[in-house]
């Protein structure tokens, strides 16, 4: 089922569903209370699409991870509000207590969101980090000015990280995200191995990508001990507390070429898999980080992750053949089989 030359896929769970990305398509499928299954896909263009210099490694990579940021975002309140699609008697979900207001986001307010998580997130794994490496400096000799201290930091980030996650997969509602996570994951192999995209060849493949995003978390850290450690050695103010202070604001803009270079790293040891220990070796992290953040699907959830990727392949095949696919807006189908016969691949 896979082309002569696959396409390189990603993708993100979401309530109830899979979001996939290829280069030209962007799909997210999700099922409703009702059962029934609603497609959405549209055209995708990176935002380097015009401008090369975007396209340069380490740069792109902060680059995709503004767009990833801005995707998953998308695809999240879409599956939210499909889950706020009620039906009598059906059991509501995560998505329908959080979906408040079922029209479109705006722009601004997508913007605003993501500064909330970009403030969230550097509270937590910039701001207390370091903080608490202070802390951890003064009780055993240690300052800012040594390697231990970045090292400590970073220590402390992926205790964070993992614990953040350990304790959101307890709740009932983020298991069957991800679950969704593994059944995305299992879609990606399933193609990248030209198998034919069914719940039979899916359900044996492994739930642990090494492309995965979380492992990219890993990586972030692995990088940002180093680069904090080159770049924040020496004394910036006079004061210790001011001295802190700046650097966890340094830190914030040292978060870009870091991302960017986390990238490039994920994107060699992915492609390396097979070939280099090295690679392999890079990547052990974030498998393992995986048996937290994703879950083995059921065969339902396998089916929305399929008909995901398969709708991403759809605009690509027909670009490829040198057809038209003109946008496409919001499609409800009330199983599977009514949506194959909708979405030949040939």
């Amino acid at each position: 089922m896979a082309s002569a030359k696959p396409f390189d896929v990603g993708g993100q769970a979401v309530i109830e569903g899979v979001m996939m990305r290829s280069p030209r398509s962007f799909a997210v499928v999700c099922r409703r209370p009702s059962g029934e299954i609603v497609v959405k896909e549209d055209a995708w263009q990176p935002l380097w699409a015009h401008a090369k210099v975007l396209r340069w490694p380490v740069l792109r990579g902060s680059i995709v991870l503004l767009e990833s940021l801005m995707n998953g975002l998308t695809a999240l309140t879409f599956s939210a509000d499909q889950q706020a699609v009620a039906v009598e008697g059906a059991p509501n979900s995560l998505g329908a207590r959080s979906a408040a207001q079922p029209e479109e986001l705006s722009a601004l307010a997508k913007w605003g969101m993501i500064a909330m998580s970009f403030a969230f997130g550097l509270a937590l794994f910039v701001g207390a980090p370091h903080l608490l490496a202070w802390g951890l400096g003064t009780l055993l000799g240690f300052d800012a000015t040594s390697f231990t201290f970045h090292l400590a930091d970073g220590v402390i980030k992926v205790f964070i990280l993992v614990g953040y996650l350990a304790a959101i997969s307890l709740m009932p509602d983020v298991k069957r995200v991800f679950q969704y996570h593994g059944a995305e994951h299992k879609s990606i192999y399933t193609y990248e191995k030209g198998l034919p995209l069914t719940v039979e060849n899916a359900r044996a493949q492994t739930r642990f990508h090494p492309r995965c995003g979380t492992s990219f978390l890993l990586i972030v850290v692995l990088v940002s001990i180093g680069l904090f450690a080159a770049l924040l050695q020496g004394q910036i103010a006079d004061t210790v507390l001011a001295d802190h202070l700046i650097k966890i604001v340094l830190k914030i803009p040292l978060m870009f070429p870091i991302a960017g270079l986390a990238y490039e790293v994920l994107k060699i040891s992915g492609r390396n898999q097979e070939t280099s220990r090295l690679a392999r070796a890079v990547a052990w992290p974030g498998l393992k980080l995986q048996h937290i953040t994703t879950r083995e699907p059921d065969d339902a959830q396998l089916e929305i992750a399929l008909i995901s990727i398969r709708k991403t392949l759809w605009r690509e095949r027909q670009l490829e053949a040198g057809g038209t696919a003109p946008p496409r807006g919001i499609e409800v189908y009330a199983s599977a089989r009514e949506l194959d016969l909708a979405l030949p691949l040939s």
